[in-house]
């Protein structure tokens, strides 16, 4: 008897404009002590399959045909009163979004403790030591204060760890994982990683794991399934799958994957396709993109980091003497030369997201500069001021879930920024601007007429790409813009910024946990660490002869896979 089986599992989503069958009818099984991989493209469906399992589909989705078992006993149709008491003690669930699956209102300690008191028999006591332990296993620096914090005081990932803490406290059977090392840097990915892989081996818990990253896929599961549009085009042992994958889909999306051995001058595309279709090349010279404002030959650095200082803090009192802080970003400094990606790798909590947010005026710092071309940014203090130079210099946000306006349709999103700006004549350019850009994700113009909530994580993340090309900026900083991505769109988004670089001579500050896609898109990467800069050098300089302990030990932790193939690439 399995642990977890699920047959010919088929998943609707009704509208006015017809039903979407988001699963078309799909047969898994997990057996007790096994991890189980779900890879495929962003709207492919994996994601739906571990909410049907444990009936959180957002309406109106639905389970229309097929049955779930769990240790022999039918869980789909269960009563909401019923399914809540799989949840949590059944059933462990790794959310995707770190930012929106914890309570605002709530402290950590609270939403751990609650759990646990929930679903294991124990003390308060007891349920606060093991909240602590828990934060300990998942690599949360200092427990006992950190557990008194809101979620708003931690980065993103330093929040995944919380809801991977939050998942085992209830010592589950099965672990659906959702992307859960999205967010997460190669260190903690590999201490989350062996943490599950340990909990399976010696607890004797199944696992779904729903990932896009081949690199974990390839260290920890056991058998792989591969979907493709709502259907399961392949199953096998992983090694079989990666190794010697039958179906094109998965022969294309394995030749997707990043290299960390090697940096090549352009990432191979996933180019299976049902049906026929064209891909869209976008001639950036004679479109609006390359119409770009305030282009002006510049000698020095276009932007310099001068010794910025940034604390926040943590224990607030009307004495000064009695407040507590945590330093964000220590006496850090940096330029980075117009036209070149500069690359900042590190820890989730190690000041990276800071840094950009500083940059873009939304953290002032406490100490330092700011320097963008020749203007002083942390000397401007009126917002009209610094417009022109906001435009000039785009982010494109970790998480794409809180980034956009639930109530704003897609083309909305987009256009708000050219309207605010006033960088199209009329109404029909900015529609066809905007058709332009979607096409140019990968999304296509009809998705204009649609909300956020209509799209997945990886899709959302494109409409953010979008949304942030619409200025024609000079500087763009993405912030992790690739965690959401499935290997083939992020393919596609990457080979997209290389060739506006190329074109229009952008300059991006690139912040990343994936070290595949930042030694793939980088000219210059600086390591950082507890708010410091420890290590700034040339890409290849950098993974392969790196100067500092801990940049070595970071390059040592890569997950390393071997499926892609070089055939008809050339090196950088």
């Amino acid at each position: 008897m399995s642990l977890l089986e699920v047959n010919n599992l088929r998943i609707e989503y009704p509208s006015r404009h017809g039903v979407h069958a988001a699963v078309t009818s799909l047969s898994l099984t997990i057996e007790r002590g096994e991890i189980v991989g779900v890879v495929g493209e962003s709207g492919a469906g994996k994601s739906t399959v571990g909410n049907a399992v444990i009936d959180l589909l957002s309406p109106p989705g639905r389970i229309a045909s097929g049955d779930v078992y769990l240790d022999g006993k039918k869980i789909s149709g269960l009563s909401p009163n019923e399914m809540r008491k799989v949840r949590g003690d059944k059933i462990g669930f790794i959310f995707q979004d770190p930012m929106t699956s914890l309570n605002p209102l709530f402290t950590v300690e609270q939403q751990l403790t609650e759990t646990i008191l929930t679903n294991l028999n124990v003390t308060q006591q007891q349920a606060y030591q093991r909240a602590l332990n828990l934060m300990e296993q998942v690599g949360i620096p200092e427990p006992e204060l950190r557990i008194k914090q809101y979620p708003h005081q931690f980065s993103g990932g330093m929040r995944q760890r919380v809801v991977i803490a939050v998942a085992l406290a209830g010592e589950p059977d099965l672990i659906i994982a959702d992307e859960p090392t999205t967010a997460l840097d190669v260190s903690i990915q590999d201490q989350i990683l062996t943490l599950i892989r340990d909990l399976c081996q010696k607890k004797n818990v199944g696992c779904m794991l729903v990932t896009h990253d081949m690199g974990v896929v390839a260290n920890v599961t056991d058998r792989v399934a591969v979907m493709y549009r709502g259907d399961l085009v392949e199953l096998g042992t992983t090694q079989q799958v990666l190794g010697e994958p039958q179906h094109p889909y998965t022969q294309s999306l394995i030749s997707a994957v990043p290299r960390s051995d090697i940096k090549l001058d352009r990432f191979p595309l996933v180019n299976y396709i049902e049906e026929a279709g064209e891909t869209l090349e976008l001639d950036v010279k004679n479109h609006w993109l390359g119409q770009s404002q305030d282009q002006r030959a510049y000698s020095g650095p276009l932007l310099q980091v001068k010794d910025v200082s940034l604390r926040f803090i943590t224990k607030d009192s009307l004495f000064a003497s009695r407040r507590e802080y945590v330093q964000a970003s220590d006496h850090v400094s940096f330029d980075v030369v117009e036209g070149e990606t500069f690359g900042l790798v590190g820890e989730s909590g190690s000041g990276k997201s800071t840094i950009a947010r500083a940059i873009t005026g939304l953290y002032p710092p406490n100490t330092g500069q700011i320097i963008f071309e020749d203007i002083d940014l942390t000397a401007i203090k009126n917002e009209r001021a610094r417009r022109p130079i906001r435009r000039q210099m785009q982010m494109v946000f970790q998480n794409p879930y809180s980034s956009m306006n639930p109530r704003m349709k897609i083309y909305d999103i987009i256009a708000e920024p050219i309207r605010f700006h006033r960088l199209a004549e009329s109404e029909s350019q900015i529609r066809q601007i905007v058709g332009d850009l979607l096409d140019h994700v990968g999304l296509g113009r009809g998705a204009g007429i649609k909300y956020p909530h209509e799209f997945s994580g990886g899709q959302r993340q494109r409409i953010s790409i979008a949304r942030a090309l619409a200025t024609r900026p000079r500087l763009l900083i993405c912030d992790e813009p690739t965690s959401a991505l499935d290997v083939s769109v992020q393919a596609q988004i990457l080979n997209l910024l290389k060739d506006l670089q190329d074109e229009l001579n952008l300059t991006m500050l690139f912040i990343s946990h994936d070290l595949p896609v930042i030694r793939q898109m980088c000219d210059r990467i600086g390591v950082m660490r507890k708010g410091q800069l420890l290590e700034v050098a040339p890409t290849e300089q950098l993974f392969t002869n790196p100067q500092h302990e801990y940049s070595r030990q970071l390059i040592s932790l890569m997950p390393e896979f071997k499926g892609m193939s070089t055939e008809g690439l050339q090196p950088a």
